[in-house]
C-alpha cells in the first residue's frame, strides 16, 4: 500500500470514528438487551468461567490436583511459553478477522489439558500432560487476547470498573464451582492424606469446560453492540492488514504507559507457582480443596469490591490509581513477610508437617495463602483498569491487552519453569518477593501518568493525518499563487 493510500485510509477511518456517535435505528427491547455491552460482558465472563476459571480451580488445589507438582509445572511453563508469542499474534489477528472469531478459537484447547490431567491421575500417562499444555497455550493465547478487549472496549469508560469486575468475577465462579465439586468429592479423605485429588473430580470439570464453545456463539461483534446511549463501537476489522496491525502493536509497546508496565506484568504473580508448591507440600488433600474454594471466594470478593471502587465518582481517576497502588504495595510487602515466616516454620519441621483443617496452627498457614490470592486478583484487576484508563478505542485496547497478556505469560513461563526445576520452596518464595520489589518503581511511574479520561489513538491519528493533508494542500495553493504573481 502506497503512502498516499495509507493516508487516505486513515482519513476514512477518522470519518468512521466521527460517525461512531450516531444513534442506531430503533430496535426491539430484546435486541437492545441481547446486543448490550452488559450481556456481552456476562457471556465473556461465563466463557472465562468455563475455561481459565476451571483451569485455576485445578491449579489452586496445588499442582493441578496431583501428588507432586513438577510435571504440571513443566506443562504450565510450556503453556505460558507458547502464549508469549501467541498473544500478540492473536491480538493482531483479532483486529483483522474480529474478536468474536478469535475468542471462539480460544474455547477449544482447555478441555484437552484437563483431560490430560485425568489420564495422568488415573493411568500415570505423562506425555499427554505436556501435549495438553500445548493445546492450552494456543487456546489461551486466543482467549486472553480477545476477552479483555471485549470487557474493556464494549462499554463506556464510566462502566469499565463494573464490567471488569463482572468479567473477572464470573471467571472466579468457575473456581468456586469447581472447588465446591472438589470439596464434596475429597472431604471424606483421611486428614493426614497428602496424595492426589480423586480422578472423578476431573470428569465433572471437563464437562463444564465443554460449555465454552456454544456460549461463544452468543457474542455480538463490536459494530453490532448497542450501548446505553444508542451508539456502537466501530468495526475494528475494516480495511486492516496484518502488517499494519503489527506496526501498530510495536508503536503501542513503545509508549511509556505500556513499557513501564512490563515489570509488574512479568513479576507480580510469580508467587502463584510458589503457592501451588506450598499447598502441595504442607496441606492434606481436603485442605487443598478447601484452599481452592476459599481462594476463589477471596478472588471473587476482590473483583466485586474493586469493580465497585474503581467506578466511584468521589475520586478522580489519577487519585484513585495512587490510593490503590499505595495500598497494594503495603499489603503485598507485609504478606510476603508473613509467608516467609510460615515457610521457615514448616520447611524446617521434622517430621514433615501435613496441615489439615483440624490441625493446630492451621489458620496461620492457611490465612496467609488466602491473603496472597486476594492480593494477586486485586493486582490483576488493577492492571486491566489502568490499561482501560489510558486507551478508549477497542482496536487499541485489543492490542494493549495482547501486550499485557504477552508479558504476563513471560513471567508465568519463567516462574513455572523454576517450579518445575524442583527449586526449594523458600528460594522460590524469595525470588517472588524480590520480583515484586522490582516492579514497584516503574509501576509507580505509570500510576502518576493516569489521566482523567482515556484517549482514542485511532481518532488522534486520523485527525493528525487530516491536518497534515490540509496544511499540505494550503502550502501547495500558496506556492501556485506565488508562481502566478512572479512568472
Amino acid at each position: 500500500m502506497s503512502s498516499a493510500e495509507q493516508d487516505q485510509k486513515i482519513i476514512n477511518d477518522g470519518a468512521e470514528i466521527e460517525s461512531q456517535g450516531e444513534h442506531t435505528k430503533s430496535v426491539s427491547r430484546f435486541t437492545r438487551w441481547y446486543r448490550s455491552p452488559l450481556f456481552n460482558v456476562i457471556i465473556v465472563g461465563l466463557i472465562s468461567f468455563t475455561q481459565p476459571g476451571i483451569w485455576n480451580a485445578l491449579n489452586n488445589t496445588g499442582a493441578g490436583g496431583q501428588q507432586e507438582p513438577y510435571l504440571v509445572n513443566a506443562s504450565n511453563s510450556l503453556t505460558f511459553g507458547i502464549m508469549v508469542f501467541g498473544c500478540p499474534l492473536f491480538g493482531i489477528l483479532a483486529n483483522k478477522i474480529g474478536v468474536k472469531k478469535v475468542l471462539i478459537l480460544g474455547t477449544l484447547g482447555y478441555a484437552p489439558y484437563s483431560a490430560s490431567l485425568y489420564v495422568n491421575n488415573r493411568y500415570g500417562t505423562e506425555w499427554f500432560v505436556l501435549l495438553g499444555g500445548v493445546t492450552c497455550g494456543i487456546a489461551a493465547s486466543a482467549l486472553w487476547a480477545s476477552e479483555g478487549a471485549i470487557a474493556l472496549g464494549y462499554g463506556d469508560i464510566k462502566d469499565r470498573g463494573k464490567f471488569t469486575g463482572i468479567w473477572l468475577g464470573l471467571r472466579e465462579l468457575g473456581q468456586l464451582i469447581g472447588s465446591s465439586i472438589q470439596m464434596s468429592l475429597n472431604a471424606g479423605k483421611d486428614a493426614s492424606s497428602r496424595g492426589k485429588v480423586g480422578y472423578s473430580t476431573y470428569l465433572v470439570l471437563i464437562a463444564l469446560q465443554c460449555l465454552g464453545l456454544p456460549l461463544s456463539f452468543l457474542l455480538s461483534p463490536p459494530q453490532k453492540v448497542i450501548r446505553s446511549d444508542g451508539t456502537s463501537p466501530r468495526d475494528p476489522t475494516k480495511g486492516k492488514t496484518l502488517k499494519e496491525e503489527a506496526r501498530k502493536i510495536w508503536a503501542l509497546m513503545k509508549r511509556k504507559q505500556m513499557y513501564l508496565l512490563i515489570p509488574i506484568l512479568v513479576g507480580f504473580q510469580w508467587n502463584t507457582t510458589y503457592l501451588g508448591i506450598y499447598m502441595t507440600k504442607y496441606f492434606s488433600v481436603r485442605a487443598r480443596a478447601l484452599g481452592s474454594l476459599t481462594a476463589g471466594i477471596a478472588a471473587t470478593f476482590a473483583n466485586i469490591f474493586w469493580g465497585w471502587f474503581y467506578d466511584l465518582k468521589c475520586f478522580s481517576r489519577p487519585t484513585l490509581a495512587k490510593i490503590c497502588w499505595a495500598s497494594f504495595v503495603v499489603l503485598m510487602l507485609g504478606s510476603f513477610g508473613w509467608q516467609v515466616s510460615n515457610e521457615k516454620l514448616y520447611g524446617d519441621s521434622n517430621p514433615r508437617i501435613t496441615l489439615d483443617w483440624d490441625s493446630p496452627g492451621f489458620g496461620r498457614g492457611f490465612a496467609s495463602m488466602v491473603m496472597l490470592r486476594f492480593l494477586n486478583e486485586s493486582h490483576y484487576m488493577f492492571v486491566y483498569w489502568i490499561v482501560g484508563a489510558f486507551f478508549d478505542d477497542i482496536e487499541t485496547l485489543t492490542l494493549a491487552v495482547s501486550i499485557v497478556r504477552t508479558f504476563e505469560s513471560v513471567g508465568s513461563c519463567i516462574s513455572f519453569g523454576i517450579g518445575a526445576a524442583q527449586v526449594p520452596p523458600m528460594v522460590n518464595l524469595i525470588i517472588s518477593f524480590a520480583m515484586f520489589g522490582f516492579t514497584i518503581p516503574a509501576t509507580s511511574a505509570v500510576v502518576f501518568m493516569v489521566p482523567e479520561r482515556p484517549i482514542d489513538l485511532r481518532k488522534i491519528e486520523a485527525d493528525e493525518t487530516r491536518e497534515g493533508k490540509t496544511r499540505s494542500v494550503h502550502a501547495s495553493e500558496l506556492s501556485d499563487e506565488k508562481k502566478i504573481a512572479y512568472p
